[in-house]
Order: structure tokens, then C-alpha cells, then sequence
């Protein structure tokens, strides 16, 4: 049965982006080492990570057949070129965007809520696990008790404001498993179970 998996980089202090959406600080990870990795998709990168780091990332990916996001991150990552490097994307969104889906894409919006979306993520997944992306669509998932782990990617830096990743949280405290933790350059990679919320 597919897992949801939650994958965000984080600064220090709890944010995954700045007040303007920037995230080039909790990324910057991503171009710190000397391990080339191609991410593939249609806006294909190369990211060039430490060799902890890019054990990790290339064990992560592998483990993924989809990917569960919000509109906002779809947004700011200009729809991944129409194919998400992950897999197929489902956004979770209210309204379809002007100009799409378009032809040899694998984005899909799910306009009839979170319940649908994982359903239909976790079906593409293959048994595999889904990733799941942004803020807000991380948030719904643990408020909703569907998220199985987190893999969080603590970079070194305070942001001091901007978007925070477990901001509206419902149901808590969430007790969570203890972490597998791997140190990279710039960046500490942590991954826990979520075992459960607080009673209802």
C-alpha cells in the first residue's frame, strides 16, 4: 500500500520560503557538493550535491511513483514543465488553470478535495510511495491523518519569517517515530514516522 510521504527543506527556524515565495536559501543544499544529479522531467536540473546528500536524494527518489501538491507550489515551480521529475503530479487545487492540462503532460488537477487526490495519487504511485509537496497540502494531510512520514530537509539558515511549514496545525500534538538523521553540507536530513495526533 503506498505511503505519504511529506518532502520539504526548511530553514532552521521552521520556514520553507520567504515573505516573496523565495526559496533559493532552504535550497541551497542543493549546490553544495560535488555529486552531479540530474533530476529528469521536463524542467530537468542538475543539482550537485554532497555524497550524503545524494545517496539520500537518489534512495528518496527512488522510492516515489507520484507526487501530491498544492496549486501555490505549482505555481512557483511554473507547472515542472508539464512532468514532474517524481512522476505523475496531481495539484490539489479549486479551479483548473487557464491553459491546461496540456497535451504529453502528467500534471493532473484535482478539483473535488484532499480525499480524491490522495486516492488518485496513491493509485498512479503503483504501490509506490507518493511525495508530498507544499505547505498547505502537507498541513491538510496531517490535519486529515493521512501522512505517513516526513522527510525533512533542515538547511542551515534562520529565516526569521516567511511561510512556515507547520503552521495550522489541527489535532495535535503528533507524536512522532524517532528520526533517522543523515548530515550533509548545509543541510540535515531527517526522517520520521508519524505515529499519531492528539486523542479527538
Amino acid at each position: 500500500m503506498s505511503k505519504l510521504i511529506a518532502i520539504m527543506s526548511m530553514s532552521l527556524d521552521g520556514y520553507v520560503a520567504d515573505n516573496q515565495d523565495g526559496v533559493a536559501e532552504v535550497f541551497d543544499w542543493y549546490s553544495s557538493g560535488e555529486v552531479d544529479i540530474e533530476t529528469g522531467g521536463a524542467d530537468s536540473m542538475t543539482f550537485h550535491l554532497s555524497p550524503a546528500s545524494a545517496q539520500h536524494y537518489q534512495s528518496l527518489v527512488h522510492e516515489l511513483g507520484a507526487v501530491l501538491t498544492g496549486r501555490r507550489t505549482f505555481e512557483v515551480a511554473h507547472g515542472w514543465g508539464g512532468n514532474h521529475s517524481w512522476g505523475p503530479a496531481f495539484v490539489l487545487t479549486h479551479a483548473i488553470p487557464d491553459g491546461w492540462p496540456k497535451p504529453n503532460s502528467t500534471v493532473h488537477f484535482v478539483t473535488d478535495g484532499l480525499s480524491s487526490a490522495v486516492k488518485q495519487a496513491k493509485a498512479a504511485a503503483a504501490g509506490k510511495a507518493v511525495g508530498v509537496h507544499g505547505a498547505d497540502t502537507i498541513q491538510q494531510c496531517l490535519n486529515a491523518g493521512l501522512l505517513d512520514e516526513l522527510q525533512i530537509d533542515i538547511a542551515a539558515v534562520l529565516l526569521g519569517s516567511g511561510i512556515r511549514l507547520f503552521d495550522q496545525l489541527a489535532n495535535t500534538p503528533y507524536v512522532l517515530g524517532n528520526p533517522t538523521v543523515i548530515s550533509g553540507i548545509g543541510v540535515t536530513h531527517l526522517r520520521y514516522s508519524v505515529l499519531k495526533g492528539s486523542p479527538a
